[in-house]
């Protein structure tokens, strides 16, 4: 029974988040004709975070946070965009937790979101624009650690963007196999993304109910992406960040048809966010 559980919770979950995971196999026959980025590993004396980057590092950074599970793979075509690539140095670091990214010497989850953002601001040091304000874009999981950089560092940065953030934390979607994988045996056999993942879903409610009332330090403009059809963070997320936002700088942008991936699904709507005064999208 354990085994046939496990089966259909890896295939399942697998295929959801499989365009957020390559092996090197397939990353070699996706660049096989393309120019790869520039990758550069950050060291202290308990991180080793792993970064991929394009475009020059006297523009400002356009720092990149991925969700869970993901890597910097995951918004590879925001490091090919020519046009982008004038504005920004695109920087997308993978998080604690995934790929190739070590904390404290190990790949384990890295379930708070205020460390989080400690460590992944560690990847602006790739910048030399002399500290030029630039976006921090973060999907998915990683739109509260992007909300959380933008309110530690807001002198980093002069827009954040939210695509399909999980803000909300009375709405922390779970499915019915995640009882069976919160511990135990089942979780330790998953796949290191999925068993990390798993890590982060179960304090996320706990991690967002300490950055709710810290979302009204936010003094950066920040435009929020939320798709009708999304069924991995509930849309009801949209409603819960206009509120607590009402405010502040804040822009909302509802796409009824749009699901989750909004990054790969509306790239060009993406685009213009990044490029456009914050704002001035038209939507």
């Amino acid at each position: 029974m354990r085994f046939l559980l496990l089966l259909f919770i890896t295939v399942t979950t697998t295929g959801c988040f499989s365009r957020f995971v390559m092996t090197d196999k397939e990353l070699a026959a996706y660049y096989k004709n393309r120019p790869l980025p520039r990758f550069a590993v950050i060291k202290n004396d308990s991180l080793q975070l792993y970064c991929a980057t394009a475009g020059a590092d006297t523009l400002p950074p356009l720092l990149v946070v991925h969700g869970a599970p993901g890597a910097w793979y995951g918004s590879r075509n925001l490091l090919e965009d020519s046009l982008l690539l004038l504005h920004y140095q695109v920087i997308i670091a993978d998080r604690p937790g995934y790929n190739k990214t070590r904390f404290k010497k190990k790949r384990k989850a890295v379930s708070s979101i205020a460390l989080q953002s400690q460590l992944l601001v560690q990847a602006l040091q790739l910048n030399h624009s002399g500290n030029k304000r630039g976006i921090v874009m973060g999907s998915s999981y990683g739109g509260p650690i992007a909300a959380k950089m933008a309110i530690d560092y807001a002198d980093r940065f002069n827009h954040v963007i939210l695509l399909a953030p999980a803000l909300d934390p009375d709405k922390e979607k779970f499915w019915w196999f995640h009882p069976f994988i919160k511990g135990g045996p089942i979780k330790w056999m998953l796949p290191r993304n999925l068993r990390n993942a798993t890590t982060e879903k179960f304090a996320h409610t706990k991690e967002l109910r300490l950055l709710a009332p810290q979302l009204q330090q936010l003094n950066v403009p920040i435009t929020i992406v939320q798709g009708g059809k999304d069924d991995i963070v509930d849309p009801a997320n949209f409603d819960f960040a206009k509120k607590i936002l009402k405010d502040k700088p804040a822009y909302f942008i509802f796409l009824p048809d749009a699901n989750h991936f909004i990054r790969w699904q509306q790239p060009r709507l993406v685009k213009q966010l990044l490029l456009q005064e914050p704002g001035a999208s038209g939507y």
